[in-house]
Order: C-alpha cells, then sequence, then structure tokens
C-alpha cells in the first residue's frame, strides 16, 4: 500500500515552511510513500529533493493562472505564472506533466471556477476531491464534475508546515510513475482528515514569519 500525497508546500514556497529533511523524515516514518511537491510558481526545490531523496519525490508546481490555480506533475521546467488557464495547461502538457486541478470551485483560494474548468475539461488529468486545508465544503462537486468527466480523483493535504500532515492522501497499489499515475488513481482509494486549525492557518503565519 503507498500513501500518495500530490500536494505539498515546500519552505521556498512564500507560504511553506516544509524542507528536505521534513519531507525524508516522513517518507522514512512510513506515515507517506510518496510526496509531490508542488510550490508556487516554481520548481527548483522540488527538483532538488528528488535527485536527494530518489522517485518518492514527484516535481510539480502550483502554477498562479489568472483564471486559479493549477498544478502540473512530473514536470521537468517550470511553467510561466500569470497564464490563462488554456496556455498553462498547454505548457503543462507540451512537457509531458500531468494536469491537476487543486481546490476546485473554491473562492476564497483561487480555485478553477466551474466555466473554466469545462473549458480545459478534455486537458484535465487529475481533480482533487478533497483538500486537507478546505476552507469550503466544495468536495461534492468536485467528486460529481470528476464523475461526470470521467476524470481520476485524488485526496491531498495541501500541506504548509509539520502539524496535520499525513492525514489526507491518496491510497495506491504500487509507488507511482508518469505512466501509471491515472491507472493507480483510477483504482484507489483515499483517506481523508483536515489537518486542523494550525494546518489552515500555517500559510498566514509563515508570511508573517518570513516578513519579520
Amino acid at each position: 500500500m503507498i500513501r500518495a500525497d500530490l500536494h505539498t508546500h515546500s519552505k521556498m514556497s512564500p507560504d511553506g515552511s516544509l524542507g528536505i529533511n521534513d519531507y525524508q523524515a516522513k517518507l522514512t516514518s512510513g506515515i507517506l510513500n510518496c510526496i509531490a511537491i508542488t510550490d508556487h510558481d516554481r520548481i527548483d526545490f522540488a527538483v532538488q529533493t528528488r535527485a536527494m531523496l530518489g522517485k518518492a519525490i514527484i516535481v510539480g508546481q502550483e502554477i498562479t493562472s489568472r483564471e486559479g490555480e493549477i498544478i502540473g506533475l512530473y514536470l521537468s521546467k517550470a511553467v510561466p505564472a500569470g497564464l490563462s488557464a488554456v496556455e498553462t495547461v498547454k505548457h503543462i502538457r507540451g512537457q509531458g506533466g500531468l494536469v491537476y486541478i487543486p481546490h476546485p470551485f473554491e473562492t476564497v483560494r483561487k480555485g478553477v471556477p466551474l466555466e473554466i474548468l469545462d473549458t480545459i475539461a478534455k486537458d484535465v488529468d487529475i481533480i482533487e476531491t478533497y483538500n486537507g486545508r478546505s476552507l469550503q465544503n466544495r468536495g461534492k462537486q468536485a467528486i460529481e464534475w470528476a464523475t461526470t468527466h470521467h476524470k481520476t480523483a485524488a485526496s491531498s493535504s495541501d500541506a504548509h508546515g509539520k502539524l496535520g500532515w499525513g492525514k489526507t492522501y491518496t491510497i495506491l497499489s504500487a509507488l507511482p510513475q508518469r505512466e501509471t499515475l491515472l491507472k493507480l488513481l483510477a483504482k484507489g482509494a483515499t483517506h481523508t482528515q483536515s489537518t486542523g486549525l494550525i494546518g489552515r492557518l500555517y500559510p498566514q503565519f509563515n508570511r508573517l514569519r518570513k516578513k519579520a
């Protein structure tokens, strides 16, 4: 059984605080077996961490498109921020990455709205049906959209710090690769639990701490 968390933020995100030692400890503990590092608008830390920790780390990026945040998984180069959702997806696809939609439909966290998601539906690979830091209950809508459009679903922590991390993940039968992740997700299961109040507040705390 592989516990995979496909949405986390390192200290290189403006609002994140996880370091290489934290990722190593989480993998060594067996609480998680596969983790995607999806920093805001950069992949350098993810590339460095994968080089150190191996295939259990997936290089990703949470990209700030004009119509909402979109994650690219299995990236080899950073995708520019500030593009349209359509252009962002093209950049991810152009380098062989997978398109993952985090916290869809949320209005307080730059979720991609329904009308935009419908326009890029054919290029979406994965939709996040549960987010460990969820502030708005959009899970039912996300599940309905995934079912209607025949998309694979994932539950991820959106962790920005250590406390509460490891409670939300997707259960897979094998360690995923770019070519196998979608098939594994289609047969996978999810474990969902909120990161708690501190987990939700990490981004605000980390931003204030970094400004100090």
